[in-house]
Order: structure tokens, then sequence, then C-alpha cells
């Protein structure tokens, strides 16, 4: 079976699976693969027009990794992970979907520059 979307993800969202426990990021990993078969909002849910974010509960704590789509010519669709954070507050702190906007503009404006 093919995934739904391929999965890149930018310096800022490694260095915050790298700096996390092990169990953690094996379960969010699970969580980002099994996102790629199946439409489930509790793994990963639009937060506004462009952004969206990977969901992993783990031992009580809430992991968040933001991403955005982006359609290439070499590829369909293409899901760019911009950084992740453990949610602290019921609601997902809007400074963390603003900072996941502006690395989106950003990849963009490297994308069209590289042409």
């Amino acid at each position: 079976m093919k995934p739904n979307f391929d999965i890149e993800l930018l310096p800022e969202a490694i260095e915050f699976l790298d700096n996390i426990d092990d169990k953690a990021r094996e379960k969010i990993y699970y969580n980002i693969k099994k996102a790629q078969f199946v439409n489930d909002n509790k793994l990963f849910k639009k937060l506004n027009d462009f952004i969206w974010e990977f969901r992993t509960l783990y031992n009580s704590k809430a992991y968040r990794l933001f991403s955005f789509w982006d359609k290439t010519e070499s590829k369909e669709t293409l899901v760019v992970a911009t950084h992740g954070i453990l949610k602290k507050t019921q609601k997902t702190p809007p400074k963390e979907i603003k900072k996941a906007e502006e690395i989106r503009k950003q990849y963009l404006d490297n994308k069209t520059k590289n042409k």
C-alpha cells in the first residue's frame, strides 16, 4: 500500500525528536507512519489554512509536530514538519502556529529562489 503523502523533517523538527526520550520518539515516528495511511484527526489535524500538526500522546504528555503541505512537481504530496513542542496547555499556543507559518513562508521562498 502506498502512503498518502511523503514526509520531510526540517532541522528543527529533527532536533526536537533527537532531544526527547527514546520511547516517546518511537511513538511519534509510529504515529507519523500511521498518519500516512489512515485519515485520523487524532494523529494528524488541521490547525488553520496552512498549518497541520502530528499529534502523539505518550505517558500523559502531548507531543506536537507542526507541519504544512508542499505540492511539488516531483512528489504529488509532501508534508514538511517544521518543529515540535511538548504541549503544556489545552490549547495549542498561537505563537507556535505563527512560528510554523513563518518557517513555511521561508521554506517556500527558498524553494522559489532555487528554481
